[in-house]
């Protein structure tokens, strides 16, 4: 069973930076799309970024394009999502996410547990 294990968020002021890490356990990832959303109080979850495991292809959401940058180890089997710049907006909960389309086109999600990051002003 795929497990994620999120850490390194936490509280800073405006400007600051964060790194936050995604341990990926229990399945081959060669072939799955690494991802980060978050979660802000009374909001829906939302995209943040995304790389493929195999290719290092990412995508990235308007509202981060330039701060966020997502990377992976492949030999640590770990997501990196390096945050600069950071604003108060950017306060939520930060989930890590790992998707796989099998050879019938089904999708498959797994999440881990999330990660608190909190800017202040």
């Amino acid at each position: 069973q795929v497990q994620l294990v999120e850490s390194g968020g936490g509280l800073v002021q405006a400007g600051d930076s964060l790194r936050l890490s995604c341990a990926a356990s229990g399945g081959t990832f060669r072939d799955y799309t690494m991802g980060w959303f978050r979660q802000a109080p009374g909001k829906e979850r939302e995209f943040v970024a995304t790389i493929s495991w195999s290719g290092g292809v990412t995508r990235y959401a308007d509202s981060v394009k330039g701060r966020f940058t997502i990377s992976r180890d492949t030999a640590k089997n770990t997501v990196y999502l390096e945050m600069n710049s950071l604003k108060p907006e950017d306060t939520a909960v930060y989930y890590c996410n790992a998707n796989f389309l099998n050879g019938l086109g089904q999708r498959f999600d797994y999440w881990g547990l999330g990660t608190q990051v909190t800017v202040s002003s």
